[in-house]
């Protein structure tokens, strides 16, 4: 009786670990990486940003990051590269010359300057 006691607890710990795991991966999916997150990569890879400019950049960032979210689950893909790039534009505008080559030449990829795609200059 008590092995049958301590294989039960076993389980019902084992299952809310591995329910708990589930549902951190699940809201990465959904969410993605934060604006503050976001805002961090780009003060380092452009060299520092002013607060007022990150102040800016999350505004932006999180603006983005409702209207992807807003869209339906189809939709998220193409249109969502679309809000991202038109984001990518407003923050150039914050950033100052300097900074606007340095945030050209990040890593391209999903919501990264360019969309994933190489521009043409």
């Amino acid at each position: 009786m008590k092995l049958l006691k301590i294989v039960f607890t076993t389980l019902a710990l084992g299952l809310t670990a591995s329910v708990s795991v589930l549902h951190a991966q699940d809201g990465k999916k959904k969410g993605g990486i934060s604006p503050e997150a976001r805002v961090a990569q780009i003060d380092e890879a452009v060299g520092g940003l002013s607060a007022d400019q990150k102040t800016k950049i999350v505004g932006i960032l999180a603006k983005v990051q409702e209207q992807v979210m807003a869209l339906a689950p189809e939709e998220r893909g193409a249109k969502g590269m679309e809000l991202r790039q038109a984001a990518n534009g407003e923050i150039r505008a914050v950033l100052t010359d300097a900074q606007k080559a340095k945030f050209d030449a990040m890593p391209q990829g999903r919501g990264g300057p360019g969309g994933g795609k190489k521009k043409n200059q």
